[in-house]
């Protein structure tokens, strides 16, 4: 949905602003410079449309819509995994998150005397 913003009645014309967009940029998490370059205006304007239509800062409205982004990223993630029986992303969730880990616990406690010999000839060389 385009929402024009007027600003002065003398001036420069109006902008178009697609908030529909401007939220699916923010999703895949372009950048304020990104997002002002495909919306064709600046920095500057790309704030002032935003706070005209939101009332809050563009790094407030991006970290909302962003995540929005992350889920989608989740879901596509946990479709490969599932759907494909794809073993590599199944690791990856299940150590990121279910905290699955490929390290074996070894238990190091020892009692008694431990005695060390070495038979390397060179380092009988070594020694004199």
């Amino acid at each position: 949905m385009a929402r024009k913003i007027t600003g002065r009645k003398m001036g420069r014309p109006t902008i178009d602003f697609d908030i529909e967009q401007f939220e699916e940029l923010c999703k895949i998490q372009c950048t304020e410079a990104e997002i002002a370059a495909v919306l064709k205006m600046s920095v500057d304007t790309l704030a002032r449309c935003i706070e005209e239509v939101y009332g809050i800062t563009f790094a407030e409205v991006f970290a909302q819509k962003r995540e929005g982004g992350k889920a989608s990223l989740r879901r596509a993630q946990w479709n490969t995994a599932l759907e494909t029986k794809n073993p590599v992303m199944q690791i990856f969730l299940g150590k990121n998150m279910l905290g699955q880990a490929d390290k074996q616990e070894i238990d190091s406690n020892v009692s008694g005397n431990i005695e060390v010999t070495f038979s390397d000839p060179n380092l009988d060389e070594w020694a004199k």
